[in-house]
């Protein structure tokens, strides 16, 4: 997973736990794939998977999946927004009235944040994954939290007067015959 959901709460509405119950009886196999699902999702009620690694995730053939994301959509569960042409990646968004994990305003529309699940067994460059070195990290500063500099840091920056405006300054020189 590259970016992980934020905190380790997510809520679920009384009324939709026991619809979720009911599920879990008529369809177990819907029922876990929307708990997949919400394990995962964002703050946002989001996630993006492929097909395959929502299958690995989900311990069961794609048919299997494909049939259990069939039935979350059709129940109102799930809405599911494409990814490029092919479909086999896609956004799964969790329905706001049945689980969130951040707040349930905003969102109605289809620009959402979401977590990202990838394989690395879907991976052209799989085999050397372990070998690529880390990325650059830029540090987040969080609400409350105050930037304390550190390091040598840069000169200042040093730029010439511009003609007919240089400083009227007293020099200041041992040069200087005023002195």
């Amino acid at each position: 997973m590259t970016t992980a959901p934020s905190g380790s709460w997510v809520q679920v509405e009384r009324a939709a736990l026991e619809r979720w119950s009911r599920l879990g009886m008529e369809n177990p196999r819907a029922a876990s794939v929307m708990m997949t699902l919400v394990h995962h999702m964002g703050r946002n009620n989001a996630v993006v998977v492929s097909q395959k690694t929502l299958a690995e995730l989900c311990a069961c053939s794609r048919a299997t999946l494909q049939r259990a994301l069939d039935t979350l959509r059709s129940g109102n569960w799930i809405d599911v927004r494409q990814i490029g042409p092919t479909g086999t990646a896609n956004a799964y968004i969790v329905n706001r009235r049945v689980a969130w994990s951040g707040a349930r305003a905003g969102q109605r529309y289809a620009l959402f944040d979401a977590a990202v699940v990838v394989s690395a067994t879907e991976q052209p460059d799989a085999e050397t994954l372990d070998d690529l070195p880390l990325l650059e990290s830029i540090p987040a500063m969080f609400k409350g939290e105050r930037q304390l500099p550190t390091g040598p840091g840069m000169p200042p920056p040093s730029q010439p007067s511009l003609d007919g405006l240089e400083p009227d300054l007293p020099a200041t020189s041992r040069d200087d015959p005023a002195q």
